[in-house]
C-alpha cells in the first residue's frame, strides 16, 4: 500500500508515501515510525519534525545508541509523507504498526492529526511521543499511548493575557479570532475565561476557516469595533496572510497577538519590516541553560541544526527533538522495547533536555510556560514571563503610516 523508499537515495516509488530515513534498518535496529506532512499546505512545519526526528537519530547513534539491558542498539527512522490529509496520515501509521512493525512512534505535526493518529497507537497499543499537537481535546479521552510534548492549547495565550494587565495604556477591549481546527478551538476555548478573569472586554469572538486567505471581513470588524488588542490562533499562511491585509486595510491595534508565526525566521523574512511589533509565545529558546546529554545544549543545539539545514530551529524542531530523546530515555529505563513496558517508563520519565524538563502529566501533555515574545527591529525579544516583564515591549503599536 505504501511503498518506503530511502530517502537519501531520492527515488519516489510511490505517489502516497515517501520514506525519508536514510540507510536501511538492520534487524538489530529500534525502528520509530511517524508520518509527516513533507508536502502539502502544512509541509513547511512539518520539515522541523523530519529534521528533527532525523538530526536526533543520528547524534544518539554516533554516541553508541541506546542501551538495551546489557546491550547498545542503534536507532532507525521510517518516515511515510501524509501529504498534510489527514485519512492518509491515519492509514500510514495503520501501516507502520501493523505491516511495518515498527518499535515505537513518533508523531505528525497539527493537532488534528495527532488526534486521528493517536486513535491508532491507542488501538495496536504502541506508545507516541509527539510534539506536534497541542489541543487538549487529544489528551481528554483517556488515551494511555499517546504523549505530548507541547504545553495545552488552552493555556497558549495565558502568558499574553497576564502581560496585557500590566501594559501602559492598559487595553480594555479584545478580539478573538481563530481557525475552526482542533488546536485553534481548544485555544479559544481557554483563552475566553482568562480574558474575562483579567476585566477585559471580548468585543469579537469569532471563527474562520483553516486555510483561509481573506480576512478582510474579520479586519473591518475589528476596526469598526475599536478592538485595542487582536489575539489569532491560526496556521502561519493565514497569519502572513492576516498581517499584510491588515496594512492595506490600515487596521492597527493597539497590540496583535498570534499563536504561530512569531518565532520562525520565515515568517520574519517573509514580512520584513511589517513583522514588527508582533506578539507571539513560544515554550522554548535556544539557552545554554538548558542542558542536553545528546547535544550539549540548546544553544549548541541551534547552531549545529542551522549548520546542518540550513535554517534556524524553533520549538518546533526542539520538541521533536525531545519526542525522541524521550522514546530513547524510556527505553533505557525500561531495559526493553516491548510497547507496554516503554509505555510504562514514558509515563515516569523526568530528565533534562535541550527542550527543557520531560515529564508527562496523568493525560499525558508536558506543562512548561510560554515566554510572550516579539518582533523588534527584525529580531525576536523576549518580553514577558513566569516573573513579569523581561524587555520593555514595544507598544502600543503605531499606526501603519506612521512606522
Amino acid at each position: 500500500m505504501f511503498k518506503p523508499v530511502s530517502y537519501l537515495a531520492g527515488a519516489l516509488l510511490s505517489a502516497t508515501a515517501l520514506l525519508a530515513a536514510g540507510p536501511a534498518a538492520s534487524a538489530d535496529d529500534i525502528v520509530l515510525g511517524a508520518s509527516v506532512q513533507l508536502t502539502g499546505p502544512l509541509a513547511n512545519t512539518g520539515r522541523y519534525y523530519k529534521d528533527a526526528y532525523e538530526f536526533a537519530v543520528e547524534k544518539i547513534n554516533e554516541a553508541g545508541g541506546v542501551k538495551v539491558g546489557a546491550e547498545k542498539r542503534k536507532l532507525a527512522l521510517k518516515i511515510y509523507d501524509n501529504q498534510s490529509d489527514v485519512s492518509l496520515s491515519v492509514r500510514q501509521y495503520t501501516q507502520l504498526v501493523s505491516q511495518d512493525k515498527v518499535s515505537l512512534l513518533l508523531g505528525p505535526f497539527a493537532s488534528n492529526f495527532a488526534l486521528a493518529d493517536s486513535a491508532v497507537s491507542e488501538k495496536y497499543k504502541v506508545p507516541m511521543v509527539q510534539g506536534g499537537g497541542a489541543s487538549d481535546q487529544i489528551f481528554s479521552r483517556g488515551f494511555k499511548y499517546i504523549f505530548g510534548t507541547l504545553a495545552p492549547a488552552s493555556n497558549y495565550f495565558g502568558s499574553t493575557v497576564s502581560m496585557l494587565k500590566e501594559l501602559d495604556p492598559a487595553p480594555k477591549t479584545v478580539a478573538l479570532l481563530y481557525a475552526d481546527d482542533a488546536f485553534d478551538v481548544s485555544v479559544a476555548k481557554g483563552t475566553r475565561p482568562l480574558l474575562k478573569a483579567a476585566g477585559l472586554t471580548t468585543v469579537m469572538d469569532e471563527k474562520y476557516t483553516s486555510n483561509a486567505s481573506d480576512f478582510s471581513a474579520l479586519l473591518s470588524q475589528v476596526k469598526d469595533k475599536k478592538a485595542e488588542v487582536v489575539l489569532v490562533a491560526g496556521h502561519e499562511t493565514e497569519i502572513l496572510n492576516f498581517v499584510r491585509q491588515a496594512k492595506s486595510l490600515a487596521v492597527a491595534p493597539k497590540l496583535y497577538s498570534f499563536t504561530v508565526g512569531v518565532p520562525s525566521d520565515d515568517f520574519r523574512k517573509a514580512l520584513g519590516s511589517d513583522a514588527d511589533y508582533a506578539f507571539g509565545m513560544t515554550a522554548w529558546l535556544p539557552t545554554a541553560e538548558l542542558k542536553d546529554k545528546w547535544f550539549g545544549d540548546a544553544a549548541a543545539f541551534a547552531k549545529a541544526y542551522k549548520e546542518k539545514f540550513g535554517y534556524d530551529p524553533d520549538y518546533h524542531a526542539a520538541s521533536g527533538i525531545a519526542d525522541v530523546e524521550a522514546l530513547a530515555q524510556a527505553v533505557e529505563n525500561a531495559g526493553t522495547t516491548e510497547p507496554q513496558k516503554v509505555r510504562d517508563a514514558i509515563a515516569k520519565l523526568k530528565f533534562d533536555s535541550l527542550y527543557g524538563t520531560i515529564a508527562f502529566g496523568e493525560s499525558g501533555q508536558i506543562d512548561l510556560p510560554q515566554i510572550v515574545i516579539q518582533v523588534q527591529g527584525g529580531k525576536v525579544a523576549e518580553v514577558y514571563g513566569a516573573k513579569g516583564f523581561i524587555e520593555k515591549p514595544h507598544y502600543p503599536m503605531p499606526a501603519w503610516d506612521a512606522r
